[in-house]
């Protein structure tokens, strides 16, 4: 689903920036504190976290080897390194990470839990273990919102991919699994990214590369089909203006639990 980084660069990893910011505030991320990044994709947080700090040791790790090759290849400085590997099966010895964080990728790993456990195994006492999806009850706000209520509505078997059906997105959900691994001071928050789109084809374009739920939806769509779904969604972020910038406001759920000391 994610094979393609440039694609995915372009459709999702933008935003990421621009949320990893927030999410390394709301984790108490500091300059000098050892991270790893889950799911680190093509690696925004943890390059994000990288051009904030002087001092910190930084390491993403992700299944995806284009992915990770694209990181090492955009990587800023040599505190910065990138791993092949699986989230439930972390290669890394116990309490070696500060911060344990996960930008937008818990909600797609199979076996959450044996994640969430690994990703509290290699945190030391004291730590921070985080983790941030979009809102599945946001309903009608932002990117994912807007997307999945226009398939909806002219495909009623995408309803089934609509981020309002995943249940580790809802609201206390994520905390609760948090909770439910003895982490302490358990606290959810929502931050909102602003995704300001120069025009529709900022907007639609990215959906017809290979990147991402939608894009994998799309892909699949025939062209009578993905010509009804682009008017579509044309009118629900324009309305009946022609052309023009608009801003789409995104939620997501953050979640951070500290390991007990």
């Amino acid at each position: 689903m994610f094979g393609a980084a440039e694609a995915y660069e372009g459709y999702m990893a933008r935003w990421s920036r621009r949320l990893a910011e927030m999410f390394l505030d709301f984790t108490g991320f500091t300059d000098g504190d050892r991270l790893l990044d889950v799911g680190c994709g093509t690696g925004a947080l943890a390059m994000t976290a990288a051009a904030r700090t002087s001092r910190s040791e930084i390491v993403g790790v992700d299944p995806t080897e284009t992915y990770v090759a694209f990181a090492r290849e955009h990587a800023s400085a040599p505190r910065l390194r990138f791993d092949v590997g699986d989230a439930r099966a972390l290669t890394y010895a116990n309490a070696t990470f500060d911060r344990t964080l996960s930008l937008l990728v818990l909600q797609f790993i199979p076996d959450m839990d044996r994640a969430i456990l690994e990703m509290c195994r290699v945190t030391r006492p004291g730590g921070i273990v985080g983790g941030c999806v979009w809102d599945a009850e946001a309903a009608g706000q932002g990117l994912v919102h807007v997307f999945w209520d226009a398939a909806v509505a002219l495909d009623p078997s995408a309803e089934a991919r609509h981020v309002r059906n995943r249940d580790t997105s809802r609201r206390g959900a994520l905390s609760g699994k948090f909770g439910a691994h003895d982490l302490v001071d358990v606290t959810e928050t929502i931050l909102t990214v602003a995704m300001e789109f120069t025009g529709f084809d900022d907007f639609w374009l990215p959906h017809l590369e290979p990147a991402g739920p939608t894009g994998a939806y799309v892909a699949g769509l025939s062209t009578e089909r993905r010509a009804a779904l682009q008017a579509r969604l044309r009118r629900a972020v324009l309305g009946d203006l022609p052309e023009g910038p608009f801003t789409l406001h995104t939620p997501a759920l953050a979640v951070r639990g500290q390991v007990p000391r």
